[in-house]
């Protein structure tokens, strides 16, 4: 009878080899590190599989194997397992090659600039692996050593390996929060370039300007950030890594979406998301990425359940190829964690919202310092669910326990954005705006009625008066005269505002005006006038008869399984409706 047919599949004459060096590693050791790199780690890979953490860590510790290691790059997706493992085990092993790393470029200062240009290629290998499975810190301090070689050589080649070390190190400072010192990242970038432009040579700035981008996006400078991708996107020219395309591609999406820019967003993204599915495969980080960004996409134009969908989806590539405790699983929670909350509002179920949350902040907790920013986005979601479970619960102390620690984890988060960004900033005006909620949960409504009007003057300041982030503190505002305060003549205008703004951006479909609406009905059914009742209930009716038609079909996925345009026709697309509307603000 064939092996098949007993269901049974024999292990093929490679796999046995393997195991048998496994079987003898104490002795073969020395002799494995002779064997080409991709034998090598399949070693390395069989004692991961069969558990042998405390072997794999002594190999794994040693620049130099692992430095070789790195060179199988089909196995890359697997390195991760292996290097995930071993940090949740406790094996420092990103400290420890950084460490090692860091000396070695020490000793070698005063050699020739041959030696110093392999150094440099390693750590380049090296870093970008650290970034690549989150471990910034420890990338940091590789390409800070690579830097320290670069300026040692006043020379044309080590200020081409400058810029793309400053372009390194800036997508790990930006990862870490560390914006200040992005900022000053970015100014040595234009140093060197500058020093190239005088020789008459010039560097392609795309992944520069699309890492200011980033940078200028996460403190909330929308107009700079939209600035910036056009310059990024005028850098795209043929023969750029894939990579370097997909992420100024996915830069330039978020910057047009917080800019309203929707129709250049949605191009940007699903472009994006077909060149990374296409380039790397659908179990790839960098595919994650779009999606991730292509649920935020998703998000920002009301297209609610598909976003939920998009972000389970880069979630479960996520934890396929870093599992464990990693800070890019944590981001893929939280993002998860608040779409969900916002998908289950209405209906209340926000046991998969809280699931989410929790473990975003359990892994960050668990590797990063108990004040990091990354952590106030991560509790303030976590907040905003707990008071919603709070308002839904039937045991007082039970509430008043839920909406104590919404009300910690708020105030955690403020601190964290003000430290970081300042008063003046909107992501501390979101903060401001969640605590106003709170408080009205709270009843204590002074306190709300403060912190909804200092989150809309901050946002009227920084992103005018129509806009998304305007409109929703508006009409929180406006619940809160209207349910709590009595004051029903300030709470229609600001109903009325908020509904213009929300039709203006996303349509008559849009879902936050479903709250505006029974806002109004409720507000005209307190001052008695029913004709006006009647009239917003036949709105109501209306809304949601467009939303049941609404996204009812579209597949986000199947919608980006191909590209109808190049990469080019994309950014000259994108760039000649740039120049039909004139120069950004």
């Amino acid at each position: 009878m064939a092996a098949v047919e007993l269901e049974w599949i024999p292990e093929t004459l490679y796999n046995t080899a393997i195991s048998a060096v496994v079987d003898n590693y104490i002795r073969s050791r020395r002799d494995i590190r002779s064997l080409p790199e991709n034998i090598q780690f399949d070693v390395y890979y069989k004692l991961y599989q069969q558990g042998r953490l405390c072997q794999l860590g002594s190999e794994f510790c040693e620049l130099e194997v692992f430095a070789k290691v790195l060179r199988a790059l089909d196995k890359r997706h697997l390195l991760h397992h292996c290097f995930q493992a071993l940090m949740d085990h406790g094996v420092k092993v990103a400290s420890v090659l950084a460490y090692s790393f860091s000396r070695r470029c020490s000793y070698i200062a005063e050699s020739d600039a041959a030696v110093k240009e392999k150094a440099i290629q390693v750590g380049f290998v090296l870093g970008g692996f650290l970034s690549d499975a989150g471990w910034y810190s420890d990338a940091e301090k590789v390409f800070l050593s690579c830097l320290q070689l670069c300026t040692l050589h006043d020379e044309m080649l080590h200020w081409f390996r400058a810029v793309e070390c400053c372009v390194r190190l800036l997508h790990v400072r930006n990862g870490n929060c560390k914006y200040h010192l992005g900022e000053e990242t970015f100014k040595l970038a234009q140093t060197y370039m500058d020093k190239l432009s005088k020789h008459g040579q010039q560097a392609n700035r795309a992944a520069l300007y699309g890492e200011l981008c980033a940078l200028l996006f996460a403190k909330s400078h929308y107009d700079e950030a939209y600035k910036w991708c056009v310059e990024a996107m005028k850098e795209i020219t043929a023969g750029l890594p894939v990579k370097v395309v997909v992420d100024v591609l996915r830069q330039a999406s978020k910057a047009c979406v917080v800019k309203r820019e929707f129709k250049k967003a949605e191009q940007l993204i699903k472009h994006a998301v077909y060149l990374a599915r296409d380039h790397f495969g659908s179990k790839h980080p960098k595919y994650s990425d779009t999606l991730l960004d292509y649920g935020f996409y998703l998000l920002n134009v009301d297209n609610i359940c598909q976003s939920v969908a998009i972000y389970q989806a880069a979630l479960d590539i996520r934890q396929s190829v870093f599992g464990g405790k990693n800070i890019h699983v944590a981001t893929a929670h939280e993002d998860l964690a608040y779409s969900s909350y916002v998908h289950q509002y209405s209906s209340g179920k926000f046991d998969n919202a809280l699931f989410h949350a929790e473990r975003a902040i359990g892994i960050i907790t668990h590797i990063l310092p108990e004040d990091h920013l990354l952590l106030a986005s991560s509790k303030r979601v976590k907040a905003l669910i707990l008071e919603e479970i709070a308002i839904d619960c039937h045991n007082k102390e039970t509430e008043q326990r839920l909406l104590q620690e919404a009300h910690d984890l708020h105030l955690s988060s403020l601190q964290l954005a003000k430290k970081a960004f300042g008063e003046f900033n909107v992501q501390t005006a979101k903060h401001y705006g969640n605590l106003g909620r709170l408080y009205q949960s709270m009843r204590k409504f002074k306190e709300a009625e403060e912190m909804h009007i200092k989150a809309i003057q901050i946002k009227e300041q920084l992103l005018g008066q129509e806009d998304y982030e305007v409109a929703l503190s508006v009409g929180h505002l406006a619940s809160l005269y209207n349910y709590d305060m009595n004051q029903y003549e300030n709470a229609e205008k600001l109903y009325l505002r908020s509904i213009a703004i929300g039709k203006k951006l996303f349509g008559e479909g849009y879902s936050g005006l479903e709250y505006d609406y029974r806002g109004l009905i409720k507000l005209y059914n307190s001052i008695g006038n029913y004709e006006k009742v009647f009239e917003y209930h036949n709105v109501l009716s209306n809304w949601n008869r467009l939303r049941d038609r609404q996204y009812s079909v579209t597949d986000a996925l199947e919608d980006v399984s191909s590209s109808p345009q190049s990469t080019e026709e994309v950014v000259q697309s994108f760039l000649t409706a740039q120049n039909a509307e004139g120069p950004s603000c």
